[in-house]
């Protein structure tokens, strides 16, 4: 069966074959490729390099804390109603911020900020307003910057969301997940309709630039018809962007997944179903499909970047900011510099330990090479645009494209032959049976996949 959508062909049998675990490429190499012999003194030479090439900034700020546990979640959270947890916390990411900072060229501009989670609004306002001035301290902001967080909607007031926007905040993020009360019920994240449209009222007087949801397709008791309730309702919230994820049921690595059971999940044939309506839905309401599980309004500056070739990917997914280098601040947080990753300490015993200690709080990293930056801009490439031009790639690194690549290349005809690319002299190009499928693309121009592919997620 084969659905012609705006910039998709959504052709089951082909999804079917292709629907195999792979990368989500938010980074290459990918993060299972980072290793403990990565060292903190390793970073800090990475830093100096970065300092040299003067790139702008996008910083990221991790609150792991929640009030309660989402089923479905794979972050790395900390549960507690004891809100006490987090002053320690606070008080060791202002320690850091002051670490990096202090290793940073001041004359550097953020361009970018995120925070997220866990869940950023379980801080009070007062703790907000001491991170927010701790930050502001130590980075100089480009006037322009994106300042972003993501919000839980079952834990803020008007006051909170006023406040965030006062303070500096011009775009925000919520999940929704799944409008239906039952589905709801079975992942533990209970939002009344009311106040999921209260709140996104709330964030539109306030005037935020850009607002963000998320939906998760494959969760328990889901149907295509509740879905499909779901995604009007979310068409009638009116977010700019809306993120519909696909739920991995992987409880013998998040052992939370155990309190799902796995017979309420809906079937694979169903699961399609529901991913294919979703895609006719979203697109035939003016939203554009930016790549794998995003879309965005014509004007959102998502869809302006991908328009313009701008349009970058990093360890937080599809970003605006590509020529930024991005450092990660918190518990579990990642750095992604041009040539090197770094990992923080996931458990916050070891994170305190380490900025006790006055060294960098890294728990493992990457040192990328020559042949890694190469792959890397190719994958991006061909995530991020849907196309690769390789006189581009030949001009940039010095290479024949096709000598290089010669069992890359050899390995995409296959895909050519069931139309999920279309392969030139100068151009590797996506179609529009491909671009559901363009995980399955990159990976053959990934040099570590033979060793990691049972680690990651099925494409679809």
């Amino acid at each position: 069966m084969v659905l012609q959508i705006p910039g998709v062909n959504f052709d089951i049998d082909i999804i079917k074959k292709y629907d195999i675990p792979t990368p989500r490429y938010t980074s290459y190499p990918p993060a299972t490729e980072l290793n403990e012999a990565f060292t903190a003194s390793e970073f800090e030479q990475a830093i100096a390099c970065s300092n040299q090439r003067k790139t702008p900034l996008s910083l990221y700020f991790h609150i792991p804390f929640c009030q309660s546990a989402c089923y479905f979640c794979g972050c790395n959270v900390v549960i507690s109603h004891n809100k006490n947890i987090a002053k320690p916390y606070l008080e060791y990411l202002g320690r850091e911020i002051k670490q990096i900072a202090s290793l940073i060229d001041t004359d550097r501009k953020v361009v970018q900020i995120h925070w997220g989670g866990g869940t950023p609004n379980y801080l009070s306002l007062e703790q907000v307003e001491n991170l927010w001035n701790n930050i502001t301290h130590h980075f100089h902001f480009d006037p322009q910057a994106e300042i972003s967080l993501e919000i839980n909607p079952s834990y803020v007031d008007k006051n909170y969301i006023f406040f965030l926007k006062k303070i500096g905040f011009n775009r925000i993020s919520f999940g929704i997940q799944d409008f239906n009360p039952q589905v709801q019920a079975a992942i533990n994240r209970v939002q009344p309709e009311k106040t999921l449209f209260e709140v996104m009222d709330w964030i539109t007087e306030a005037g935020f630039k850009s607002v963000n949801v998320d939906l998760i397709y494959g969760l328990p008791y889901q149907t295509y018809q509740s879905f499909h309730e779901t995604i009007k309702k979310t068409i009638e919230l009116n977010p700019d962007r809306i993120a519909v994820f696909n739920f991995a049921y992987i409880p013998w690595v998040k052992s939370i997944q155990k309190k799902i059971a796995k017979d309420a999940l809906p079937a694979p044939k169903e699961k399609l179903e529901i991913l294919k309506m979703t895609i006719e839905e979203l697109t035939n309401s003016q939203y554009l499909f930016i790549g794998m599980d995003h879309f965005a309004k014509p004007h959102d500056e998502l869809a302006i970047a991908q328009r313009n070739y701008t349009l970058k990917r990093n360890f937080q997914g599809y970003t605006t900011c590509g020529q930024a280098e991005l450092f990660g601040f918190g518990a579990t947080s990642v750095s992604m510099l041009e040539d090197a990753y770094a990992q923080n300490h996931k458990r916050l015993r070891d994170y305190y330990q380490a900025i006790n200690a006055s060294v960098l709080p890294i728990a493992k990293g990457i040192k990328l090479s020559e042949d890694d930056i190469l792959r890397r801009d190719v994958i991006m490439r061909l995530m991020s645009h849907a196309k690769l031009h390789k006189p581009d790639i030949e001009d940039k690194y010095h290479i024949c494209f096709d000598e290089y690549f010669c069992q890359e290349l050899e390995a995409l005809q296959l895909l050519e032959s069931d139309g999920l690319v279309s392969l030139s002299k100068d151009e590797i190009g996506i179609t529009e049976t491909g671009r559901l499928l363009v995980r399955n693309i990159a990976v053959n121009f990934d040099a570590h996949r033979l060793t990691k592919e049972q680690k990651f997620s099925r494409s679809i």
